[in-house]
């Protein structure tokens, strides 16, 4: 019998001077959460951008539940994305996409 791979979603925003694509997000994560755990650490994190938004500078990330404080003290951890200063800030974080969406939705409701 297989065991499920429990993991969670982070709701991103991307506040940097320049625009930014997601490969050089995706690399400013990894090299944070590297930096900080090592590559044991980095294993362990299953780190996957799931989606990249570069009019709304916001993204969707996925991690693995057990990793879930590693990779959200790695995110805090960024000062730049490629040569620009940068920084990134998380949102939401949701067990599934749908909640992650409705909760997003209800934050932005409940902002207005």
């Amino acid at each position: 019998m297989t065991k499920y791979i429990r993991r969670r979603y982070l709701a991103l925003e991307v506040e940097c001077e320049q625009r930014v694509d997601s490969r050089a997000v995706s690399d400013a994560i990894w090299n944070a959460v590297l930096r900080l755990f090592g590559e044991v650490g980095a294993s362990s994190a299953g780190l996957y951008l799931i989606r990249f938004d570069e009019n709304a500078n916001s993204a969707v990330l996925r991690c693995s539940h057990k990793a879930l404080p590693m990779v959200k003290a790695a995110i805090a951890s960024i000062t730049q994305i490629g040569n620009e200063r940068a920084v990134i800030h998380v949102l939401r974080v949701s067990g599934s996409l749908k909640a992650l969406g409705r909760k997003l939705i209800a934050t932005q409701a409940a902002a207005k």
